[in-house]
């Protein structure tokens, strides 16, 4: 019997592109296969052992001859390719329509009275990498006291300002107010603090970014977890990402190896329930910034934590590693790609060497947490009888 699952997301980490990847620009890409030819080769053995090489072939890593795990890859059903979309979706909550997007920038409407709520006029207003627009703006920012907000390819209000220039409790205030205005006709999906500290020429981005997300337009796996009296215990960004609903316990994470720490911090508690980790890294130092270097050593660094969850794991415990979306690291623009996802299953009371195949949806996880916990969801395939020992 299964009493807890650990679930954790290799936030950015596709593996080759969607049917439908040329709708939104991003015909061939392949986050982990083109990454591993950038680099001559990943070397990820404790994920090729559960079965990550006999998904789809990558440079590095072999295909298991008898994979301990159970494999398999998700297409994602919801219209969409952001962080928020894919989570929603893995906890049962799909989209039919994405999330609004400001290729152009904000409207002139929306902005003016953004300045009007908190005082202050703005600077930027542009789809934007965060880091650039730093560099760009911040000189000017901390002149004038003006917050910079941009946005990118992803459904999202971002609001960079300087910590000793704007102090960020006040940073939390304005996104609070953007979030509350951002609804209905412009809702987008993330509000985020984007605070950074130093001086012109050396700008560097600090750990305390915040997202302020719209709350799931339906009920998830997370908030029906919570009502049957299970926990969940979320690491990283999946609390903001789910506005803070269907949580119980929350570690924040400054680092993908930090997120590896919480995690094990939570399996070593032994609650009921879900662990529920979000690893950034892989998307927001290296697939935003074309680093396929960088991206391979964040893969091989995570990959070089998996013996200490190995050893973690109780009996009754199931160990669920996916993603959310793609961003290929070697494509020409830097935002996120509509990609499938890697599908990784592992315990000791699971069978060995099951092929998952394509999963139709992320909703299949929620679906199969739900039936581990005796929770319909109403979305999805579990995937939880085809795993199961036969007893």
């Amino acid at each position: 019997m299964i009493n807890r699952i650990i679930l954790m997301i290799m936030d950015s980490a596709g593996i080759g592109a969607l049917p439908d990847a040329g709708e939104y620009g991003d015909l061939g890409v392949n986050t982990l296969g083109h990454t591993a030819e950038a680099v001559g080769g990943l070397k990820a053995p404790n994920m090729a052992s559960l079965g990550l090489g006999n998904i789809a072939p990558l440079k590095g890593v072999e295909a298991a001859s008898q994979p301990k795990g159970a494999f398999g890859k998700m297409a994602e059903v919801s219209a969409g390719k952001d962080t928020t979309t894919g989570h929603w979706e893995i906890a049962g909550c799909i989209l039919e329509r994405p999330f609004s997007t400001y290729p152009q920038g904000f409207p002139r409407e929306v902005i003016e009275e953004f300045e009007t709520r908190i005082g202050r006029k703005t600077l930027g207003n542009v789809v934007a990498s965060g880091t650039v627009i730093i560099e760009e703006l911040g000189a000017e920012h901390m002149k004038t006291g003006y917050p910079i907000v941009y946005t990118s390819a992803d459904s999202v209000f971002q609001i960079a300002a300087h910590e000793e220039v704007i102090p960020i409790e006040e940073q939390y205030r304005m996104c609070e107010t953007a979030r509350e205005m951002l609804v209905g006709e412009h809702a987008v999906g993330r509000v985020i603090a984007r605070p950074f500290i130093g001086q012109p020429g050396s700008f560097k981005r600090t750990e305390r970014r915040h997202d302020f997300s719209l709350k799931p337009v339906k009920p998830t796996i997370l908030d029906k977890m919570m009502e049957k009296g299970l926990a969940v215990m979320a690491v990283g960004k999946i609390k903001d990402i789910y506005a803070d609903r269907g949580i119980t316990h929350h570690l924040a994470a400054k680092s993908n190896m930090d997120g590896v720490d919480k995690t094990l911090e939570f399996m070593e508690k032994g609650e009921r329930g879900l662990i529920f980790t979000n690893l950034v890294d892989f998307d927001m130092l290296y697939g935003h910034r074309n680093n396929a270097k960088g991206y391979a050593e964040a893969l091989e660094a995570f990959d070089g934590r998996l013996p200490e969850i190995f050893a973690g794991l109780k009996a009754d415990d199931l160990l669920i590693i996916t993603a959310d979306h793609g961003c290929d690291p070697t494509s020409e623009g830097t935002d996120h790609t509509r990609e499938y996802v890697p599908l990784l299953v592992y315990g000791q009371d699971i069978k060995s060497g099951v092929n998952l195949g394509v999963r139709k949806s992320f909703a299949d996880v929620g679906a199969t947490i739900g039936q581990v916990f005796g929770i319909d969801l109403g979305v999805g395939t579990g995937f939880l009888k085809e795993i199961q020992r036969d007893k």
